[in-house]
């Protein structure tokens, strides 16, 4: 059994369709959830579908080996970050070396880097009257949004297209597609 810890900052949708995705695999399991955020609305939803969850700070995660640590323990495989703000520091990178993805609402190289996460990606991407934008889904290295692309899919941006409007097609994007992207991705079939 593959077993997969989800990193997520906000909300959690991603990270609940990811969880109720894999719930009766054979091959995958999410086994946990962490957040930087102690008031997160993800850990709750992680709760509800029975997955055990954990905080930290930002000293517990850039500082110490103790996340690496806890993740050993777990017998992690994979981690996926789902709305995961932070940087990831070098030491965990090296631990899980290929075995980090992020998605991110946009067709990158654009539109990614620092502060470049939800409605600030859409309001760019509206404001400089693009035509598509999309999802990227790609390896996870010591820069923000710079690792390896290993899928992305797109939509088309109309006229009548808002920032808001426009989330709402990166969501379901992002619903259909990064489940069957992590499998893929877990049991080598990319």
């Amino acid at each position: 059994m593959n077993r997969i810890a989800i990193f997520a900052s906000g909300s959690g949708t991603n990270a609940e369709n990811i969880i109720k995705y894999f719930k009766d695999s054979k091959e995958i399991e999410v086994v946990l959830v962490l957040s930087n955020n102690k008031d997160a609305y993800v850990l709750e939803r992680a709760e509800k579908l029975n997955v055990q969850t954990e905080t930290f700070d930002k000293l517990r995660f850039k500082e110490t080996d103790e996340i690496i640590q806890l993740l050993k323990a777990k017998n992690i495989d994979f981690i996926v970050l789902a709305g995961f703000l932070w940087l990831i520091p070098a030491n965990l990178i090296l631990a899980y070396k290929n075995r980090i993805i992020n998605i991110h609402p946009a067709l990158l190289p654009k539109y990614g880097g620092k502060g470049m996460y939800g409605m600030h990606v859409h309001n760019s991407v509206i404001e400089n009257g693009e035509k598509k934008s999309g999802i990227s889904i790609h390896l996870v290295n010591e820069k923000y949004d710079d690792g390896a692309i290993i899928f992305q899919a797109n939509c088309e941006i109309e006229m009548k297209d808002t920032p808001v409007s426009l989330a709402e097609k990166i969501h379901k994007l992002e619903y259909e597609h990064f489940p069957a992207v992590i499998e893929k991705w877990v049991l080598d079939k990319l």
